[in-house]
């Protein structure tokens, strides 16, 4: 596991994992989010995004966390590992209420509130987003590790195996 992204909902915990892995693994971690957003809220142009991503996609190693389902081909067809998040939505819906109003290292601002667009698109995930990622992991299956969580819990077991 040398390029790894993990993909999956808002909410469901990939950040955090993608973290404990990155210390695990010791590789450079890369959050998209951070990327693609502005401290000001703002965003950079898909231009600049896709230059971005596609230096980091030069690089030996590294873990990618987001979803940007438009650059998730890209992604996939780079990586050698893929960590998707197959959460309830009512546990990642949780998930990102809980982190409003927490300083956090994968997102340039402090959520203050929960905003009814990104609420929408979490209710959306597993009908909108979720089948297009299915589809484009089985297309790019082939040499790559695929491992997908249905649980916060079974995330952190695979850590604890591979700490061992």
């Amino acid at each position: 596991m040398n390029k790894i992204i993990v993909i999956g909902c808002s909410g469901s915990g990939k950040s955090t994992f993608a973290r404990k892995l990155s210390a695990l693994l010791n590789l450079p971690l890369y959050y998209l989010d951070m990327i693609w957003h502005k401290p000001d809220k703002t965003t950079i142009t898909q231009k600049e995004f896709d230059a971005k991503l596609n230096n980091i996609l030069k690089e030996d190693s590294w873990i990618i966390d987001g979803n940007y389902q438009r650059t998730l081909e890209m992604r996939l067809k780079k990586c050698d590992s893929v960590f998707l998040f197959d959460i309830s939505t009512e546990l990642c819906l949780e998930g990102a209420k809980s982190r409003i109003g927490k300083q956090r290292v994968d997102l340039p601002w402090l959520e203050t509130d929960f905003d009814d667009d990104f609420k929408q698109w979490i209710y959306d995930y597993k009908t909108k987003s979720l089948p297009i990622t299915m589809d484009l992991l089985k297309q790019y299956q082939d040499g790559k590790q695929i491992i997908i969580f249905k649980s916060r819990e079974e995330s952190e077991e695979f850590l604890k195996k591979l700490s061992k």
